[in-house]
């Protein structure tokens, strides 16, 4: 009986160590094929001999260096040569023994050598693979054929292909759908997880598991949920305890500990259909899986409906790392770095130590991909230290090494199922980090029985006191993905549990669901010095959110900004990747002297990262301000801008071109009152729509027309049913608009919704008689500076930052972007003539294209060449308005543009500090 598959990972281990890096002469090779057969605990000799004699195409006596009849053909070479030679060489071998007769001993597997590379070639498979010496303990799975393992042929398309973790997601509604679910079928799928995982990494015999389905459970599966309740309890089992009779396979599986199989489940009834799921899932490699691939796995089985809801966004492995490396492994790597060339090990002995020492927290934890990440690189960074500590002594006991165990993860979960697959992902990244420890030192390490394990808290984060899950000042850091949920898609538990977090906080209602995360951490760490890191979309930090939630972070909680990743696209490792812009914000109760900043502006791959003295809550650089809305401006060059008018009507004031001409048809005299109607969508995209304007028609010119007064019927009739009490008093006077703000002058139309890809804002002037709605702003007897200000990149920079969104878009708001943008200070006549030129050029130039919309002239992809030139000569004379040097990115615009709004409000922050006087008495 072959040895088993723990025993060989083993050896082989130490194979790669004698043999890799280490330069060989061909006279070796025997030395070298015997040693690599003893790792299957075979004898060479017993099954191959070496210099085995072929004749020849020529008829020349040549000879194969290792021969294995009807199996294997070995063509060895000194280091460095051509290993496709070799292989030439070998096809050659096999045509000479054909051309003998003996087809029966031509092998269906060649290796082909130079002792620093195996190329293996399996022409029945029709597979090849080819890798280094020292990779041969995590390849030697391919020479299964020597021991006499029995082959399953693996999807080559990706090792982590996706498409298991589909199936696995098959299998649970398969089940589901069959009346096995909640708690127990969760339960059940992790154990399944585990094991895929456990017989393609050695925890488990190779194969073992897949084995045990395929020889023990009848093909109708009537059999398989009986069957693996029995392989569970023999997991849950120590050997010592276990029957004498038990099956062959199940007496040899290890015992697993770790609660993972301690409760009893209730047998599955499982059939035919999810046996064969069962097994594909079994074909697929897990061996080399990554920790992205659990929020996979989460996202797949779950109903998408709750998958939004309950806000799950699985964020790639790119972004986990932005946010790990950000908050302490950049810095660790960087301590280590220091120390690690002293010949004086103390110091880093004490590194070491204070690695085990690390406790991490992630409070919306999910399926534990930020704890996985995490653990990988700390047990990285560990076997680092390790090898300059012990200068990979492969004689030393490495089973006392590692200090960093997985109980220094935390994590809270609201959903079980992800709960319980954070703490099996936990477990398999630590066989995997610890398979990396043995290549180090060339023994083979594993932790079974399981003895330690993450603390993954089943509970409602936002419901719990955090201190009873890790006391604050024992934890290290904290870090996540908190929830996605806007204000509009909460559920009433969500919004119950957002009432309750921020209770007693003005305009908390306004809030996304994510903040309740950052308040609840900063009350954690009051007093400490935690570092903290969330990822969150980027309204946090935009429009009116800011002032809420930093006001009381910054003020209330001492909180300080100690880094920021600005903007950028979020990936998901799942099917149906949702698109998010997100942010990482780092922070902590103390301040740090070097803040960074890193900007995805130029290149969203590789960010600009800036050193600056302080980050603002908008993530730039600035001072710890926010943006209040406010009802004056803050500089009086504007003039005002005010939302156009709002009609209150239920559509019924509202014609498009056909009713208009049926109107006027029937009474002519309504010409007058019937005026062109716009909203900011209407103005973008060139939509033609008109309104009963009554304001000043003559009552028997209306009275005239059936036609409206059917409509001001049903206008009165609407207002009337309404359950706001001013609505209905406005049922008395069914001809005028619900709130009228119609300039009576020439204005500026600026649209409330503008589409992000935009560079610019899309307004224009408008003729008084055309009728503006509530979705758009309007700014009366506004100047053609006002108009260059406005559609400059100076102020798009600036909106960018502090305006709200709708999804998406741009959402424009008097309050906070209009009333609070700082115009310059002082432009000279000359500055002011020749921007009011380029702002004239700009209105040329999309009359040039008379018959285009500005949806089409500002599209990125369609504006025109004479546009875009005259907004680029537009943009460098509002930027000489502001300052002589020219701006070199939005950041340092939107950074220029907080600073003197700060030096514009210092004086009323003054007066508002400075305390009321009393008057003298006489």
């Amino acid at each position: 009986m072959p040895i088993s598959w723990n025993e060989i990972r083993h050896n082989a281990v130490a194979f790669s160590k004698d043999w890799a890096g280490v330069a060989r002469e061909e006279a070796e090779a025997k030395s070298f094929w015997d040693a690599f057969f003893n790792v299957f605990g075979i004898k060479r000799k017993l099954i191959a001999s070496f210099e085995e004699p072929v004749k020849n195409l020529k008829g020349n006596w040549s000879y194969i260096d290792l021969f294995w009849k009807g199996v294997l053909l070995v063509e060895h070479k000194t280091r460095g040569k051509s290993l496709e030679k070799a292989y030439s060489q070998a096809i050659d071998y096999i045509q000479a023994l054909k051309t003998e007769g003996r087809d029966d001993e031509c092998p269906r597997y060649v290796i082909v050598s130079d002792f620093a590379k195996i190329a293996l070639h399996d022409f029945e498979g029709d597979e090849s693979t080819e890798f280094t010496l020292d990779e041969f303990y995590r390849c030697v799975d391919y020479f299964a054929f020597i021991p006499g393992y029995k082959q399953h042929k693996l999807d080559v398309e990706d090792p982590i292909n996706i498409r298991a973790v589909e199936l696995l997601g098959e299998l649970h509604d398969a089940m589901k759908d069959g009346g096995y679910s909640g708690h127990d079928l969760e339960r059940f799928l992790v154990r399944v997880l585990f094991c895929l995982f456990a017989e393609d990494t050695g925890l488990f015999e190779r194969n073992a598991f897949t084995l045990f389905i395929e020889n023990h459970t009848k093909p109708d599966g009537s059999d398989l949920g009986v069957q693996l309740a029995r392989l569970f309890q023999v997991l849950n089992t120590p050997t010592e305890r276990r029957q004498k009779n038990l099956l062959e396979e199940l007496a040899d599986m290890p015992y697993v500990n770790g609660d993972l199989f301690a409760e009893s489940l209730p047998f599955a009834d499982l059939n035919r259909d999810m046996r064969n799921r069962l097994l594909a899932c079994c074909r697929f490699d897990w061996s080399r899986i990554s920790p992205a691939v659990f929020g996979s796995l989460f996202q797949s089985v779950m109903e998408p409906k709750e998958r939004r809801q309950v806000g799950a966004h699985y964020t790639s492995e790119r972004d986990i790392l932005k946010l790990v490396r950000s908050l302490f492994l950049d810095d660790l790597r960087e301590q280590f770095d220091k120390i690690k060339g002293y010949k004086d090990k103390t110091q880093l002995t004490a590194f070491h130590k204070k690695l085990g020492e690390l406790k991490f927290l992630d409070p919306a934890c999910g399926c534990g991909n930020f704890l996985v990440v995490t653990y990988r690189e700390l047990r990285l960074l560990e076997i680092d230290v390790l090898k300059v500590l012990h200068g990979e002594q492969a004689a030393l006991d490495i089973h006392h090494f590692s200090l960093v165990d997985v109980d220094a993860m935390y994590g809270i979960e609201i959903n079980e199922f992800p709960a319980r697959i954070a703490e099996v992902a936990l477990w398999l990244v630590d066989h995997q980090m610890n398979q990396r420890l043995s290549e180090a030192f060339g023994q083979y390490f594993v932790r079974l029985p399981l003895k330690k394990s993450a603390t993954i808290r089943n509970a409602n984060a936002l419901r719990i006191d955090w201190k009873e899950v890790l006391p604050p000042e024992r934890c290290s850091y904290v870090m996540g993905n908190p929830p996605f949920v806007g204000k509009k898609e909460q559920s009433a538990e969500q919004k119950g549990d957002h009432g309750l977090v921020w209770k007693g906080t003005q305009n908390a209602a306004t809030l996304d669901y994510v903040t309740c995360w950052h308040r609840l951490v900063a009350e954690y760490i009051r007093g400490t010095n935690v570092s903290v890191a969330f990822v969150s979309t980027n309204s946090i930090c935009q429009g009116e959110q800011v002032s809420i939630l930093w006001n009381f972070l910054l003020r209330n909680c001492q909180i300080k900004l100690h880094f920021a990743h600005r903007t950028f696209a979020w990936v998901s490792e799942a099917r149906g990747k949702a698109h998010v812009h997100c942010i990482i914000v780092g922070f902590g109760n103390g301040d740090v002297p070097l803040k960074r900043i890193f900007d995805y502006e130029v290149d969203p791959q590789t960010p600009s990262i800036s050193i600056v003295r302080n980050i603002s809550p908008y993530l730039v650089e600035g001072g710890d301000l926010t943006i209040p809305t406010r009802n004056d401006r803050l500089c009086n060059v504007a003039p005002e801008m005010n939302k156009g008018s709002e009609v209150t009507d239920d559509g019924h004031l509202l014609l498009n071109d056909m009713e208009r001409e049926t109107l006027l048809r029937e009474t002519p005299a309504m010409v007058p009152y019937v005026r062109p109607f716009t909203g900011g969508k209407e103005f973008i995209n060139k939509l033609f729509r008109w309104c009963l304007w009554l304001k000043d028609a003559p009552p028997d010119i209306v009275r005239k027309s059936q036609f409206v007064v059917d409509r001001l019927n049903k206008v009165q009739e609407f207002r009337r049913k309404s359950p706001k009490q001013r609505t209905i008093e406005l049922a008395d006077f069914p001809g005028l608009f619900g709130e009228n703000r119609q300039p009576a002058t020439p204005y500026l139309l600026v649209p409330k919704v503008s589409s992000e890809r935009r560079k610019y804002l899309p307004i224009g002037f408008l003729d008084p008689t055309t009728i503006v709605s509530g979705s758009a702003l309007v700014v009366p007897d506004a100047t053609r500076f006002h108009f260059s200000i406005l559609s400059s990149r100076m102020h798009m920079a600036w909106m960018r930052q502090v305006c709200g969104r709708m999804k998406s878009d741009y959402q424009y708001s008097v309050g906070i972007v209009y009333n609070n943008y700082p115009w310059p200070e002082s432009p000279t006549p000359k500055q002011k003539a020749d921007v009011e030129a380029k702002a004239q050029a700009v209105l040329d130039a999309r009359a040039a294209h008379a018959e285009a919309c500005l949806a089409d002239l500002y599209d990125p992809l369609t504006m025109p060449a004479n546009l875009t030139k005259a907004h680029a000569d537009l943009d460098r004379a509002v930027d000489a308005c502001y300052r002589a040097k020219p701006f070199d990115s939005d950041r340092e615009r939107v950074e220029f543009l907080f600073a003197l709004y700060e030096k514009l409000t210092a004086p009323l922050t003054a007066r508002l500090k400075e305390p009321k006087r009393g008057r003298k008495r006489k």
